[in-house]
C-alpha cells in the first residue's frame, strides 16, 4: 500500500526527492550546505528538508555507501533514527558526519539516504529460567571454519 511523506524544503538549491519504484528501497538525500571539514571535526550537515511522516513509521537514515570513499565522513550514530513526532517547520533533518581525512562537501553531493519502517509492535518481556533453544555458540560464533 502507497504511503505519503509530507515533505518541506528549506532551499530551491538541491533536487526534490523521488522515489524510483524497483531501483531500491532506500532514498538518497543530500546536502544542503557547503562543508568544509578538517580531519578529526564533527559537523551535523543540514539535508534541506522536513518531513512528516505517515503514522505509524519512522525513517532510518544512514550513509550512501560510497560516502566514506567519496568524502572521508563516516556518520556518528551509525544509524540515525528520525521518529514520526520530528515533524515541525524548523524539524530539519541532518546528518551527523566525523571526518576521518580533509573534507569538502557541496550542496547537491548525496552524501546519505533513508527509509521508512513501521514502528515496533506493542510487545511485553516474559521472564524464563530457560529458552528452551539450541545454543549457537555465542555471539559471533558463525564465522569460524
Amino acid at each position: 500500500m502507497e504511503k505519503t511523506i509530507r515533505i518541506k524544503y528549506f532551499t530551491d538549491k538541491i533536487e526534490k526527492l523521488t522515489y524510483i519504484d524497483g531501483k531500491s528501497d532506500w532514498i538518497d538525500l543530500r546536502a544542503s550546505e557547503d562543508v568544509t571539514l578538517k580531519k578529526g571535526e564533527f559537523k551535523l550537515i543540514s539535508l534541506g528538508v522536513a518531513m512528516e511522516l505517515p503514522a505509524g513509521y519512522e525513517a532510518h537514515l544512514v550513509p550512501r555507501s560510497s560516502t566514506f570513499k567519496n568524502f572521508g565522513i563516516i556518520q556518528t550514530n551509525s544509524c540515525g533514527i528520525i521518529d514520526g513526532s520530528y515533524c515541525g517547520d524548523e524539524d530539519m533533518w541532518r546528518m551527523p558526519v566525523y571526518a576521518t581525512r580533509d573534507a569538502q562537501i557541496h550542496v547537491g553531493d548525496r552524501i546519505c539516504q533513508f527509509r521508512i519502517i513501521e514502528n515496533q509492535p506493542k510487545i511485553t518481556f516474559d521472564e524464563v529460567e530457560h529458552l528452551g533453544n539450541e545454543n549457537r555458540g555465542g555471539f559471533g560464533s558463525t564465522g569460524k571454519q
